[in-house]
């Protein structure tokens, strides 16, 4: 894990004596793009507003950049956007003054915001759209402009809370590939929370499913299936040859359990992710490697699995 950005320690927030989120502990690097999952009621957005610094927790501690969430509010915020699964606008006013309005909230000058305010409307893919009412635009150009309205600030982390709700495929296709390309170039952290377990899998790094207020599991979607299969880890070997001497050598790497053999297919099961060191007994034994993949379960699967677990 690189730089540590988002952390909880044993964060904790009861209302009225109900527990909805219990002892939370997390941490989450920079640039990384972190899912969080599980049902209505899990505890997913208190988690993400006590990051943020909008509700405080009953005990525990959430940081920002080593920033303490609940005694340096201001900073935090300074550092954050956040994306509510509601999202507000004034539908009466243009785009650019909605996003302007943000700037000057974050105390930007005039030239900086009109600078920020079309450089984010250019990234989110409204560049045209500058000058049109709010109250003119579809759902999805209105989760867009969301997105924009982070960006004006230039934020180290983005908190998503369902950023594609009532979006056509088409859109959601858009906003997934627009959430990836900000992270990467930007380098920021962003955590998305979504019931979407297919579009999860597809844009983030790692997850963490919540349940009953509970962190059930949390780690990259293929070590969870590794650990939903009891640990293991099956690798799909195309070889144009199998030969009895590759086969030695593959079955005399540490942590290979078994291998079984089908025309120019080798299944591979080992107790880690071994493909580095199975490609390189390939070629140090005259193979020629065609393809490899790890097996790994379906978010739905491993979801299901640890949360009637919970």
């Amino acid at each position: 894990m690189g730089q540590v950005v988002i952390e909880a320690d044993k964060l904790t927030k009861a209302y009225n004596g109900k527990v909805v989120v219990d002892h939370l502990d997390l941490k989450i690097a920079e640039g990384e793009i972190f899912g969080f999952l599980g049902p209505n009621g899990a505890g997913k957005t208190t988690t993400m507003l006590m990051f943020l610094g909008l509700t405080e927790p009953t005990s525990g501690m959430a940081r920002i950049a080593g920033f303490n969430s609940t005694r340096e509010p201001l900073k935090v915020k300074r550092l954050t956007g956040y994306v509510p699964e509601k999202v507000g606008f004034y539908d009466d006013l243009t785009a650019g003054y909605n996003l302007a309005y943000t700037a000057r909230l974050n105390r930007l000058t005039e030239a900086e915001v009109d600078k920020r305010v079309a450089h984010s409307l250019e990234v989110v893919g409204l560049g045209d759209k500058g000058d049109q009412k709010v109250g003119t635009f579809s759902k999805g150009m209105k989760q867009r402009l969301a997105i924009a309205d982070v960006l004006v600030k230039e934020p180290r982390v983005a908190f998503l809370d369902e950023p594609t709700t009532g979006i056509d495929p088409e859109g959601i296709s858009k906003m997934l590939d627009l959430i990836s390309r900000i992270a990467k170039e930007k380098n920021m952290t962003i955590i998305l929370s979504s019931h979407q377990l297919n579009q999860v899998e597809r844009i983030c790094h790692r997850v963490g499913i919540m349940a009953k207020g509970k962190l059930v599991v949390e780690g990259p979607i293929e070590e969870l299936g590794a650990r939903a299969r009891g640990g293991k880890y099956q690798v799909e070997v195309k070889t144009t040859e199998i030969t009895d001497v590759i086969l030695s050598a593959i079955g005399r790497i540490k942590g290979v359990l078994k291998t079984e053999r089908s025309g120019d297919t080798l299944l591979v099961t080992c107790t880690e992710d071994l493909r580095p060191l199975i490609a390189r007994a390939i070629i140090d034994n005259q193979g020629m490697l065609v393809e490899m993949k790890i097996h790994t379960q379906g978010l739905e699967d491993i979801y299901l699995k640890y949360f009637k677990e919970a």
